[in-house]
């Protein structure tokens, strides 16, 4: 009887032990928005991009991809990148809504204040949609206004 129970013991001890590993590992939903955020900062590279900063966050919200263009180096763009696996429900570039928009727009004035209080700024957001190698990628330069 004392060997079931420490047997069982044991089990629970590893089952605990298990759950906790797993829980402490990123998300699948945390590695495609990752994987579509590098697939987005090399897309925007190719494209006369500098990649500045990733994950700027603070309290009050944060962005994805904070990046100066080559020919513009005044203005600094936010981009926010967003992934859907297709386009039910809108797709990628209708799921940036009004209330994300607010918080991209606090983080980035907190960016600006800390870093480059005399640049312009441009909102963008990047749109990754597909799956299996069949991706697509649409670039919304100015998708929102700051003000």
């Amino acid at each position: 009887m004392l060997e079931l129970q420490l047997s069982l013991f044991k089990k629970l001890k590893s089952f605990k032990r298990k759950g906790k590993n797993k829980a402490s590992s990123k998300s699948t939903k945390r590695i495609q928005g990752d994987k579509a955020e590098a697939l987005a900062c090399s897309y925007l590279q190719k494209h006369s991009l500098i990649l500045l900063e990733k994950n700027f966050t603070t309290r009050t919200g944060e962005v994805d991809l904070i990046m100066s263009d080559k020919n513009d180096a005044d203005t600094l763009i936010f981009i926010e990148v967003r992934y859907r696996k297709n386009q039910d429900f809108g797709g990628a570039a209708a799921s940036v809504t009004p209330k994300k928009q607010q918080r991209i727009i606090k983080a980035a004035l907190a960016y600006l204040q800390q870093n480059a209080p005399q640049s312009s700024m441009r909102f963008d957001v990047v749109a990754v949609e597909g799956d299996n190698g069949n991706i697509s990628i649409d670039w919304i330069k100015s998708a929102f206004d700051g003000f």
